[in-house]
Order: structure tokens, then sequence, then C-alpha cells
């Protein structure tokens, strides 16, 4: 029971965080804005992930609570399915290598185009970049396709033919973040861009990471699929539980 009153509090916390952030944003009182973005809202993570969380909680606290079967069999069956498809998407990330390195590419260029767009992806993108120390999908000139920062005569932002400060390397001994040290730095020759700004790119950077760290990014999926399986177990057996002893009455 108290297994799924965890899942419903945690459902109910994220949704809330989510539901917050849209109203910070003002997407609350303008729902057809949230179409407006080009690229990815992270928000969404917090709305998806509460909202499968809460129902999940709710079907098993209430299935719990109430002894209700055909609650604690959707919790089970859902769960399963979310099981299944989690295994399904690593088996397929693992054969299709290539294809998933190809959509990752896509997908942080049409993010690179809406940089300016969205705090909230704005910020992600930031914290990826610093994270991993790297610059665009594929390289700092990437970030060409930004309007802010191409490289074109036409563009006549101060940010042309720059990179954001996230790109930068970084000094120990700066307390201060200098948001304009990536100005102009794609203007430099290619041996000076890599003393200002990391020239790798996020997608090599990412393989790498993985390489590097496999044995806790595995232990980390392990320890959810038990998780899930526990919980599964779980709702069957209070379902079993429940049909026994209607039997007996």
């Amino acid at each position: 029971f108290f297994l799924f009153l965890f899942l419903q509090f945690l459902g109910i916390a994220f949704l809330g965080i989510g539901l917050w952030a849209w109203n910070e944003k003002g997407v609350l009182s303008n729902i057809s804005s949230i179409t407006d973005l080009g690229g990815f809202d992270p928000v969404w993570l917090f709305l998806v992930v509460g909202g499968v969380m809460f129902i999940l909680g709710f079907a098993g606290c209430i299935g719990a609570l109430r002894e209700n079967t055909f609650l604690l069999k959707f919790f089970s069956v859902f769960l399963g399915i979310i099981f299944f498809l989690e295994l399904t998407a690593g088996v397929l990330a693992f054969v299709f290598k290539d294809w998933i390195k190809d959509q990752l590419y896509f997908f942080i260029n049409n993010n690179i185009r809406a940089y300016r767009d969205d705090i909230d992806l704005q910020n992600l993108i930031d914290f990826t970049q610093e994270y991993w120390q790297c610059c665009g999908a594929f390289g700092a000139d990437d970030w060409n396709l930004n309007i802010y920062f191409n490289c074109t005569d036409s563009n006549a932002s101060r940010e042309r033919c720059g990179v954001p400060f996230s790109c930068c390397t970084k000094d120990p001994a700066e307390d201060v973040i200098n948001t304009q040290c990536g100005y102009d730095a794609r203007q430099k020759p290619e041996v000076d861009q890599q003393i200002v700004i990391y020239t790798k790119g996020c997608v090599p950077q990412f393989e790498k990471w993985l390489q590097d760290n496999l044995t806790i990014v595995a232990g980390i999926f392990i320890g959810i699929a038990l998780l899930q399986i526990f919980g599964i177990c779980l709702a069957q057996n209070l379902v079993s539980d429940i049909e026994a002893v209607r039997a007996s009455w």
C-alpha cells in the first residue's frame, strides 16, 4: 500500500512542478502557445512522468484499500506494458544504433534552432553542454542553425558567429560566469577555438560518457526493472489473496 501511496504523491509532485512551470511561462493562460515552441519543452517530461505515476499510484491505492481487483489488475497490466515498452526500446536502441544517432542529431539541432524560444529549453541545452563539455550536436558550427548565432552576413545579432556561454571552456579561478565568452568564437582559427570553447559535439561526447559509465547506467536500468517487476508481483499477490478470501465466503 505504501508503495502505491508513494507513487501517487510522487506523481502529484511532478504534475505540480510541471503546471507551476507552465504557469510561470504563461502557458496556462494561453493554451495555444504550447504548439508555438519549435523545440522540445522539458515541462512535458514532468507532466507525462507525473501523470503516469499518478494513474499507477491511484489505481494501486484505491485497489488495495477497496480490495478492487479490477484496479489492481489495471495497475499490473499498465506497469507490465511500460516494462515491455522499455525493454523493446532498449533492444531497438542496441540494434539500430546508427538510426538512433541520426535521430539524436536531428533532435539536438531542432532544439538549437529554438534555443532562445523557451527558457527551460535554453537551460536544458546549457546544462547538457556544460556537463558533457560539448558544443552543438557534432560540433560548434551546428549553432549556425540558430538565427542569433549563424555566420551569415545578413545577421545583425551581436552573437553572430558565436556560441552560448555553456560552450566556453571553464576557468576554475572565475567565480562569476561570463555570459559573453562565446562572442565571435567561431570567427577564430580552429586551433584558437579549442582554447576558448568546446569543439566536440554532444552526440559523440554522450556516446563516450555512456561507454565510460556503462556499468552504472546498466545498474540503474536493472534497478528500475526490478522495482517494476516487484510492483507487478505485489499487485498480483493482492489480487490472488482477495480472490482467495472471496472464494471462501
